[in-house]
Formats: structure tokens, C-alpha cells, sequence
């Protein structure tokens, strides 16, 4: 399978996904399929800030119909930040979507956690998680609030 990443907010995000991808498809006897796109920070995190989905959404889409030309058949966003659209993305994204927050919620309920220590940007931590981690105890980063504001719904 042909993977397609957005990233550029995080390149350690990236490094990751990269070596998690590597050594899952060589566990799997497959070879990695990767073409990566590059999306600007700045505008990411104004766009997040702002919550402007509808823009970042745009660039989302843009991105990956330009990896669909290079053949890809799914999509990841690395940024954690980049997710706060991610619902809106899945609905006009030309290829399967990757979700890390779908994935996460998954593996926690998985394996049975009640309780999650968290670290990340405030509003990662004050959205638990863009809040997916509604089902479980949330700890988070001393002096950040882990109640959910009132612009996730």
C-alpha cells in the first residue's frame, strides 16, 4: 500500500510515523511505499489557534490530492495539532484517512485504561485529546485544565 503523510509541524512526529512504518512492514515481509508532503507550520498553528477548520481543511485536501497524483491510497496527518480538523477532513479527503485519534481510542479502550497521563499543547490537553479520551480519567500536564471547552463538541 501506497502511504501518503502531511507533515511539517513536528518533525519528530514525523521520524516516528517514518520508523514505525518501516519496521511494521518489514515485520509484515512489505516494502514502504512513502511520498510525504510538506504543510506550513505557521499557517497550521494560526489556522488552529483560530480555529479555522474549513482552511486547514482545504490544505488537507489540497496536500493529498497532490500525493493521490503520486499515487497514494491513504492518508496520515503527523501533527497532533493537525487533527483538530480531522473529522471535517475525513469528509472530503479523495483517499482514506488515518486517524491517530480514532487509533488512539481505540488502543485505550483496548487495553482497559481508566486513567491516561497526557502531555501536549493546552489544547490538546484541555480537549482531552480533541476528545476522544471522554471514557477514561485524564491527567494532565500540571496547570493546564483537562476540562473540555466548549468549542469541541
Amino acid at each position: 500500500m501506497h502511504i501518503g503523510l502531511i507533515v511539517g509541524i513536528g518533525p519528530a512526529a514525523t521520524d516516528y510515523y517514518f520508523r514505525y512504518l518501516i519496521s511494521a512492514l518489514a515485520r509484515a515481509g512489505q516494502d514502504l511505499d512513502l511520498t510525504m508532503a510538506h504543510a506550513d507550520t505557521g499557517t497550521l498553528l494560526r489556522n488552529h489557534s483560530e480555529r479555522n477548520v474549513e482552511a486547514q481543511v482545504d490544505i488537507h485536501r489540497r496536500l493529498t490530492e497532490r500525493l493521490q497524483r503520486a499515487g497514494i491510497e491513504r492518508i496520515a496527518v503527523t501533527s497532533i495539532a493537525g487533527h483538530f480538523c480531522i473529522d471535517a477532513f475525513k469528509e472530503v479527503s479523495p483517499v482514506p484517512v488515518i486517524d491517530l485519534l480514532d487509533v488512539v481510542k481505540l488502543e485505550v479502550r483496548r487495553r482497559g485504561f481508566k486513567r491516561i497521563g497526557l502531555l501536549g499543547t493546552r489544547v490538546v490537553m484541555e480537549t482531552r485529546f480533541y476528545g476522544v479520551l471522554d471514557e477514561v480519567e485524564v491527567i494532565a500536564s500540571p496547570g493546564i485544565s483537562s476540562s473540555k471547552p466548549a468549542w469541541i463538541g
